[in-house]
């Protein structure tokens, strides 16, 4: 992919938060009414779905997937993937038609209209807090049922813009051992090519997606979190380091 244009990549950058807010000050009503109750949330998500892809289709951005495994409508799972951009949330709704309940920092409350939603809709923690953490398996367990998946991006943050993957957190793999669901990996390649962190970084393309076999956790106790965790972080790094694409994006991002 070639880079466009300094003013007109700006011009495109803004555009994603014009699209971004302008579609929930449209939704407000729907939203209103669908986050107020738990009960309302597979109606909810029908709409967040369709948000999720009118961002990343708005943003010209197309989505090429390979399925080594597809999910079940009334199944519920645990999605990973790494956390390349800030597209990558709107990446993985606008993939699932099962709804999902992402695990998230507290820290995007602060957002003008869109923490308000968030508040309602995600499970929040802060990392720094044990209770927080706590916190989190309770909230799990009420959501989880009735085809409900959760959503972590396991590395907690998104890593340098040279660094192929960040150390992964527990929380994933812990909450998956918890209520015995299978681990979704997904692999987001261009990502962090199409929509960097640097805004002079950047522009629309095809990003590809590979979603593996999904990894079961029935019969597995805590003892086994860590060897979960390093499989699935072996996983996503394998594919990443192997990809000649993504490797060439990531070392021009360390000049």
């Amino acid at each position: 992919m070639k880079y466009i244009k300094i003013p007109f990549l700006l011009l495109w950058r803004a555009w994603f938060y014009i699209l971004m807010f302008s579609t929930i000050i449209i939704m407000v009503p729907f939203l209103l009414v669908l986050t107020a109750k738990e009960s309302y949330y597979h109606s909810f998500w029908k709409m967040i779905h369709v948000w999720g892809k009118i961002i990343v289709y708005g943003m010209g951005f197309r989505l090429k997937v390979d399925y080594d495994q597809k999910i079940e409508s009334d199944q519920s799972y645990m999605f990973v993937a790494n956390h390349a951009s800030f597209i990558d949330p709107f990446v993985m709704i606008a993939l699932s038609k099962n709804p999902i309940v992402f695990v998230g920092k507290k820290e995007l409350v602060k957002i003008p209209i869109f923490g308000f939603f968030y508040r309602r809709v995600v499970i929040m923690v802060d990392r720094s807090s044990e209770k927080s953490r706590k916190n989190v398996y309770a909230r799990a367990k009420k959501r989880l049922k009735n085809g409900v998946s959760m959503g972590i991006f396991p590395e907690g943050l998104v890593p340098h813009e040279g660094e192929v993957l960040a150390p992964f957190k527990n929380g994933a793999f812990s909450l998956s051992i918890e209520f015995e669901i299978p681990i979704v990996t997904q692999i987001y390649f261009e990502a962090k090519q199409y929509f960097s962190w640097n805004f002079f970084k950047g522009g629309p393309g095809v990003i590809r997606v590979k979603q593996h076999t999904f990894i079961e956790t029935k019969n597995l106790t805590h003892k086994d979190m860590e060897s979960l965790k390093q499989n699935v972080f072996d996983i996503i790094y394998q594919d990443l380091i192997a990809d000649e694409k993504y490797m060439v994006a990531t070392n021009r991002f360390k000049k």
